[in-house]
């Protein structure tokens, strides 16, 4: 019996498999391949489908993104929200903002904030109690940006935190560079945290589902 799984081709044929994104998200898709230089950071379809199920499953009112990039995984998020939602994304960068806005405003949607800045300085001045909180930001601020939503995330609320195989480097025997090595800590941390369900999702970079119980 052959236990390996080739990932990459096992994300394709489930892609196959899986409801197909709408016109503007495959929009969004191709812009971010033909103009920016770290499409990688794109959440694409598989997970795309993946969130907006999610979200259409706990039906939230309040979501918080950090890590807008050019708005794809926002859209798909925004895609559960009930009557009066609203969901908050933070992006530091101003040209991804300006990129994710034109996009937003192509799907005329009034229920997406987006917020140029500081991620931690805009979570403290948002007064917001989160269903949803997508993490996909800078890797070492990651532990900071889990302290920061915990507190304002309901008891049997959710964070999704992105990239945390980062290009499957934290499976190597030696973990290198900054990032993999922010990451790893990350994943300790929230391994031995109280009061938080989680469950590790080997999908696209690596997906931590977390709940909160406490």
């Amino acid at each position: 019996m052959n236990d390996f799984i080739d990932y990459e081709k096992a994300h394709e044929y489930a892609a196959r498999y899986t409801s197909p994104e709408d016109a503007l998200l495959a929009e969004v898709a191709a812009f971010t391949h033909a103009n920016h230089p770290h499409t990688h950071m794109l959440s694409g379809h598989l997970q795309g489908r993946f969130l907006a199920m999610m979200s259409k499953l706990i039906a939230p009112r309040r979501v918080l993104e950090i890590g807008t990039f050019t708005g794809y995984s926002a859209l798909c998020l925004a895609e559960g929200l009930v009557a009066g939602g609203e969901l908050h994304t933070l992006e530091l960068r101003p040209d991804d903002a300006a990129t994710a806005q034109r996009f937003f405003e192509k799907k005329s949607v009034q229920n997406i904030r987006l917020h140029i800045g500081e991620a931690l300085k805009i979570i403290g001045d948002l007064d917001e109690t989160w269903d949803i909180v997508f993490i996909d930001a800078d890797k070492v601020s990651y532990t900071a940006y889990f302290n920061a939503v915990l507190p304002k995330l309901r008891v049997g609320g959710v964070i999704f935190v992105d990239n945390v195989l980062f290009h499957g480097q934290v499976l190597a025997e030696e973990i290198k560079g900054k990032n993999a090595k922010a990451i790893q800590q990350f994943n300790d941390f929230v391994r031995d945290y109280p009061g938080v369900e989680r469950v590790f999702l080997p999908l696209r970079d690596g997906l931590f589902l977390l709940r909160k119980i406490t």
